[in-house]
């Protein structure tokens, strides 16, 4: 049986909720940062849930030497907000290592605090490769892959469909900046033109005039680099003026939210996530069971099992070394083929974990589809323009 962290070994998951400890544990806090509000909000609450989760569970396990308690606190996937929470749960000397952040723009935006404070972090969900590689910052680690090999994976297949021009779509962020960059490089390698390239604000609300401009250029695809709200928006829009272009999002569309604010128009509709689906994980099933016992309020969405496996990393670093910033970066700097719910974790020299499974999604049916098992794929079903 797979270690997914000391509480899954047990086979007697079920009775976590009452079992009772045998002998009062010291108390360890270990935090969780995402947004909780705010257009994204059902990642963050679904990672929280996760993290969650792995903290209930290590609780209920009797070999754990400490009893665990959770701080949660809002980013709201703004940046600002994002440093000033950062910098609370930093300076909390009692939080020994924290599961942080779904939103790049929040997630780079506080490096610099964590190795100020010596705070040990494990990225759940964000994807700018900055985070890790811009500087060797030994508190700063990942578990989710970056947006560097999704957009190779997203040109390779556009360009395999058939498509050779796109209009790409992208908020200013350095989210959506990053996306633009890597997928343009990775298009343009496999011989696709870029037809025009817009930058639009996290909050904007009319898109009128760049889908016009895009309207004129005609492009077979629109490649969009950001996130559920205005994915949903510039989609919606496009449907009022006419424009029958592939829809080509990131994984920051890979939300359940993205299709329940689409309906029948996020039909057809491409996204690219780091990781195999949830059922397919090697712990999936288990993480599916435990998270569905819970009775959470929110799915675990997209990157609910990696929030999981970030703070099953840090609880067992804890319960390895002890409740100490230091000792836990180092451990964590140890992690090579270590057995977790989403697969092997390996930290290279700059914390980052190296996923190398990218999977495709065309939504059918009102469905995240992984592409080789949809009917586009087989070509029962055929996208705008699909050759």
């Amino acid at each position: 049986m797979m270690k997914y962290g000391v509480a899954a070994m047990s086979a007697l998951a079920a009775l976590w909720l009452t079992a009772a400890p045998v002998a009062a544990k010291d108390k360890v806090k270990v935090g969780f940062i995402g947004p909780l509000t705010g257009g994204v909000s059902v990642n963050g609450l679904g990672g929280r849930n996760s993290a969650d989760l792995a903290v209930k569970l290590r609780n209920a396990d009797a070999k754990a030497k400490y009893e665990y308690e959770l701080v949660v606190l809002d980013d709201a996937c703004t940046p600002n907000v994002a440093v000033q929470v950062a910098t609370k749960m930093s300076a909390d000397k009692e939080i020994i290592g924290a599961a942080t952040h779904y939103c790049s723009s929040t997630a780079i935006a506080t490096v610099d605090v964590y190795h100020k404070f010596g705070l040990p972090v494990v990225v759940w969900g964000a994807v700018l490769p900055d985070i890790t590689y811009r500087n060797k910052y030994a508190e700063v680690h990942r578990v989710n892959g970056t947006m560097i090999n999704q957009n190779d994976a997203n040109a390779e297949l556009i360009s395999k469909i058939g498509y050779k021009t796109v209009a790409v779509i992208h908020d200013t962020t350095d989210y959506g900046k990053g996306h633009n960059q890597y997928f343009s490089a990775a298009l343009a390698k496999l011989g696709g033109k870029i037809v025009g390239t817009f930058g639009v604000t996290a909050d904007q609300q009319d898109f009128t005039a760049e889908l016009t401009q895009i309207k004129a250029l005609n492009p077979e695809v629109i490649y969009f680099g950001g996130l559920t709200p205005i994915g949903v928006r510039i989609r919606s829009q496009m449907d009022k003026l006419g424009i029958k272009a592939v829809f080509d999002g990131t994984s920051g569309i890979v939300s359940d939210a993205f299709i329940q604010g689409l309906g029948p128009l996020a039909e057809g509709v491409l996204a690219f996530r780091e990781g195999a689906p949830t059922e397919k994980l090697p712990g999936g099933k288990f993480f599916m069971d435990n998270y569905t016992a819970q009775k959470y309020d929110n799915p675990p969405e997209a990157y609910g099992a990696f929030a999981y496996a970030a703070m099953a990393l840090i609880l067992d670093s804890i319960e390895k070394v002890g409740p100490d910033r230091k000792k836990v970066i180092d451990e964590l700097a140890k992690v090579k083929d270590r057995d977790s719910i989403v697969g092997k974790i390996t930290f290279d020299d700059h914390g980052q974990n190296t996923v190398p499974v990218i999977t495709k999604y065309v939504i059918q049916d009102g469905k995240f589809v992984e592409w080789d098992d949809s009917e586009y794929a087989s070509g029962k079903r055929k996208l705008p323009g699909q050759k």
